[in-house]
């Protein structure tokens, strides 16, 4: 039977969860398997480790630090914004998502973490930066 190996294109049913067991994502909730080709950088690195030498059909756990998901937060990505700079019919509220635009145009989530009177502060990093993660796998499909 094959094995997932670099650059295959899999599908995939999982459920991310938290070392609390507190569930964040899941492919089986939506009924869809993911679909991506190994290697390719699509996603975090611990996941397509735990991917490789599975076979169809095939489950397992597997624990991924932070380290190998989405690293440490950064401090450089939380930053204080003038409200004078956000659109005026903007309300901001902690925990609101804003998106906005880099100098070259990509765009950035961010998450609202502190509203003051003349500004608020936003975090840029990704919301499971600084946790170990768990993932249940089930391969459906290697191409």
């Amino acid at each position: 039977m094959s094995q997932v190996k670099q650059n295959d294109t899999v599908k995939v049913h999982y459920t991310g969860k938290l070392t609390d067991g507190q569930v964040f994502d899941s492919s089986v909730k939506r009924g869809e398997p993911i679909e991506f080709t190994m290697g390719q950088g699509q996603l975090i690195p611990g996941f397509e480790k735990g991917l490789l030498d599975m076979e169809v059909n095939e489950k397992k756990t597997i624990n991924i630090p932070k380290e190998e998901a989405y690293g440490e937060p950064r401090e450089e990505l939380v930053q204080e914004v003038e409200k004078s700079q956000l659109p005026e019919d903007l309300e901001p509220k902690v925990g609101m998502g804003l998106v906005s635009k880099t100098p070259d145009g990509r765009e950035m989530n961010l998450v609202v973490k502190e509203v003051k009177d003349q500004s608020i502060v936003v975090d840029g990093n990704h919301p499971l930066a600084g946790k170990d993660l768990v993932f249940d796998l089930e391969v459906v499909e290697i191409k």
